[in-house]
């Protein structure tokens, strides 16, 4: 690319801090790029796999909430002992189109890779790649395709492939497949990879007319039905022939004959997916859904569908990008980030957001905590619509949860651990059945969203519904002693190195909030209330309860501790401990693990970040100090936190690293599990490394409060959030904080606080405001033997 008029050559060019390419040299990180270039609509995600289906790490597109169910087995089995658990499964792989020159296949391993690259550009939605090749026989062609999955036809995914030859004529074989069952890997060597299902889907139609198609498929235990249509339009010299056929679980468009040179053969794939619960729909009336959204693509055409995604990313990008200005490689980075949490979720169909989003299989599929805990505390200030849908899809599974209660005979209801479907599907209950708080988690993003929206109509609806369910669970739950304190007994917080403890204060604030924030919203919503059957009495009893939350506190060590006697256990054993010896869990017995001082993610600094009211300044200090020293970081859900709060105490170069470790956990796979999907919770928590952490966002009090402070690395900061309607722009520099609302009406206006001053931000001109000195912050906390995360 040339440079533009106003930049000089020797300038950065601009659209490369919007772009992520990987060539020929990254061929050994296929299973990486293939989750790095993952495109999602939120309700349709394919991985960022080679159009010619091979090399490949591990291929897979997905619907959300398409699963099959497997039967859990344990050597001992016990009462309440999930018995099945869902799995994602792939429909149909629509992407692939491989290529035949002479009789040789298109295959990055043979032959002479002339060039090669492939490029996910974060502005248009699109991957672009590009391969010269010449085959073991001689013959040099070129390919190139532009693939999408359209954020505004939510079935929709296109590709548009070319080939043409480089340097002498060639003989081609092009074949457009539509391809069930595909095979996928086992990968058996850690706990956190998929549980697959070879063959999943049983045919129940397969059509092909002209070089249209498509195939119906079902499962055999979740009741699902699955449709996958294909449309395709080409352009190749008349000699160059087209077949179709069809079988039950393939169909394939070939286009066969001679290419000259100056001529190709261009071929454009429309696919659209949907599917349903087996007794909604017929076979017959699935296929005629997805093969008129796939024809209606196909009229479009794909130059449309192109401007379409676009025009929905520039709207997206209005609100979400981040300029981090002073590290070119971390303001990539965060681009890559937010581009993945806008293609997370839809704001239509009450869908929520797994693990690893709609990128890969790993954890099965499965919806954690994480959302709740990292995501959706960002669309909520970014995309607020997508995290309403998210809490709709929990509130839609409250029958599950009261269900699940019942059975494990609480109070309210209980929401899983890990799941697809709305029932629990974790077979390692002392992590899993016991990780109550994601009940807390879910209360929590309700009372945000409510208070960042004002939408009340949620609140008193589905929000409501959520917070009450989940208060009753924690005072029935819970108990008093007969010094009057209330204890939370036997379960496991977000560190997963501490199983089955007492009075995880992480769990205990979590609930403590719950408990107060359903006490006031029925109290401010009276008939919706009643609508509960909740009554004084209830509500009295969840005040009480909250009040007298037990908060623990080694007054010896002058910090409060992670759950009850969690400083009086052993220290872990560092010194005998090797690098090659993390992640812990893969190495030491969950025995050892759980009777040390040792923490796998950040737990109490967590509680510190999401209940920050609950501690003074001089307590988060001891804290962070003790917890530092004894976090492993053995979970990506951990750097971020830890960053904030570093951030929040003046030590900013931690704080730096740690984002900087939270936002290149999959670019530069750090964790060495990015080939299984993307950590939507690690790039969510790099946003809030930098808003939380250095723009000192905190959202505890009725209005938005700012403590900011950069680091020497960043030059400037500037993000924006929606509050009540309204985009708030915040640019944060080493002497001033600006504040103004760019798009608002003449009488708009937000308050908010900017280190404990009250200020008024009105329409027109910014609001601003000198950046305070910072107070000595002392000397880093250390962290144990070769943990502190890279310097920068």
């Amino acid at each position: 690319m040339h440079p533009t008029p106003d930049q000089q050559p020797d300038e950065p060019d601009p659209d490369e801090q919007w772009r992520i390419r990987r060539t020929w040299d990254d061929l050994d990180r296929l299973g990486e790029t293939e989750s790095v270039f993952a495109l999602s609509n939120g309700w349709l995600g394919c991985r960022g796999t080679l159009d010619e289906g091979d090399p490949v790490d591990m291929p897979g597109s997905y619907l959300n909430g398409l699963h099959e169910r497997r039967t859990l087995t344990y050597p001992e089995n016990g009462y309440a002992f999930p018995q099945v658990s869902d799995t994602v499964i792939s429909p149909p792989n629509a992407t692939l189109i491989r290529l035949w020159v002479g009789d040789e296949p298109l295959d990055l391993r043979t032959g002479t890779v002339l060039a090669h690259e492939q490029v996910l550009d974060l502005r248009a939605g699109v991957i672009e790649r590009r391969t010269d090749w010449i085959s073991p026989a001689g013959a040099a062609v070129r390919v190139r395709s532009t693939r999408l999955v359209s954020l505004t036809r939510r079935p929709v995914a296109a590709v548009d492939w070319t080939v043409e030859p480089l340097d002498g004529p060639v003989d081609v074989r092009i074949c457009a497949d539509l391809l069930a069952n595909e095979h996928v890997p086992e990968r058996a060597d850690d706990p956190r990879a998929a549980s697959l299902i070879q063959a999943p889907l049983i045919a129940e139609l397969h059509r092909v007319h002209d070089t249209d198609a498509v195939l119906v498929h079902r499962t055999e235990r979740s009741g699902q039905r699955v449709a996958v249509a294909v449309a395709h339009r080409s352009a190749a010299p008349q000699h160059v022939s087209t077949d179709a056929d069809a079988t039950p679980d393939r169909v394939r468009v070939t286009l066969t004959g001679p290419l000259r040179p100056g001529e190709q053969v261009r071929l454009t794939k429309f696919a659209a997916f949907e599917w349903a619960p087996a007794d909604d729909s017929s076979p017959e009336e699935l296929a005629a859904q997805v093969a008129t959204e796939a024809d209606s693509a196909r009229a479009a055409g794909f130059g449309e569908l192109r401007t379409e995604q676009r025009a929905a990313l520039d709207r997206a990008w209005r609100t979400a990008d981040v300029l981090l200005v002073g590290d070119e490689e971390l303001q990539l980075a965060i681009r890559f980030a937010m581009f993945h949490l806008i293609q997370a979720g839809r704001a239509d169909g009450d869908r929520t957001i797994a693990a690893k989003g709609l990128t890969g299989n790993g954890y099965d599929g499965h919806v954690l905590w994480d959302t709740e805990g990292y995501v959706l505390p960002v669309l909520t200030y970014i995309a607020p619509d997508v995290a309403r849908s998210a809490l709709r899809w929990r509130h839609a599974h409250l029958p599950q949860a009261y269900d699940r209660a019942a059975e494990l005979r609480l109070t309210g209801a209980t929401f899983p651990w890990r799941t697809i479907s709305g029932r629990e599907c974790s077979g390692y209950w002392p992590a899993g059945t016991a990780g109550l708080h994601v009940n807390a988690d879910i209360a929590d993003a309700v009372l945000r969203y409510a208070t960042a929206t004002g939408d009340q109509q949620f609140l008193t609806g589905p929000g409501l519904d959520l917070l009450v369910a989940t208060a009753r669970l924690w005072h029935g739950f819970g108990h008093f002693t007969d010094d009057g304190s209330f204890h939370i007994a036997g379960v496991t917080g977000p560190d997963e190195y501490a199983a089955l403890v007492d009075d995880n204060l992480f769990t205990n604030l979590m609930a403590r909030r719950n408990l107060r924030g359903a006490a006031d919203t029925v109290e401010r919503h009276p008939e919706a209330a009643g609508r509960l059957g909740v009554d004084p009495a209830e509500v009295a009893g969840w005040r009480a309860a909250a009040e007298a939350m037990i908060m623990p506190y080694d007054r010896e060590r002058g910090v409060h501790q992670q759950s009850a006697g969690f400083t009086d256990r052993p220290e872990w054993d560092f010194a005998d401990t090797g690098d090659d010896d993390y992640p812990l869990l893969l190495h030491f017995p969950y025995l050892e693990l759980y009777r040390h001082q040792v923490v796998k993610q950040a737990d109490l600094v967590l509680a510190m970040l999401r209940c920050p009211g609950e501690f003074t300044a001089e307590q988060k200090a001891a804290n962070f100090a003790y917890y530092e020293a004894r976090t492993v970081r053995d979970s990506s859900l951990s750097a971020a936190p830890q960053g904030v709060i570093a951030a929040e105490l003046g030590h900013l170069d931690l704080a730096y690293d740690l984002f900087a470790e939270s936002v290149l956990q999959d670019l530069e796979d750090l964790g060495d599990k990015t080939g299984d999907g993307l950590h939507l919770a690690s790039l969510g928590g790099a946003w809030l490394a930098l808003v939380q952490g250095f723009g000192g966002l905190r959202d505890d009090r009725e209005l938005l409060s700012f403590d900011p402070r950069l680091p020497d690395r960043i030059e400037r900061l500037a993000f924006s959030l929606l509050w009540h309607g309204h985009r708030l722009h915040v640019t944060l520099t080493a002497g001033q904080a600006s504040y103004e609302l760019p798009d608002a009406d003449a009488d708009a206006m937000v308050e908010l606080w900017h280190h404990g001053e009250r200020l008024r931000v009105a329409a027109g001109e910014p609001t601003i405001r000198p950046m305070p000195a910072l107070p000595a912050s002392g000397p880093e906390p250390p962290s144990p033997p070769g943990r502190r995360p890279t310097r920068r």
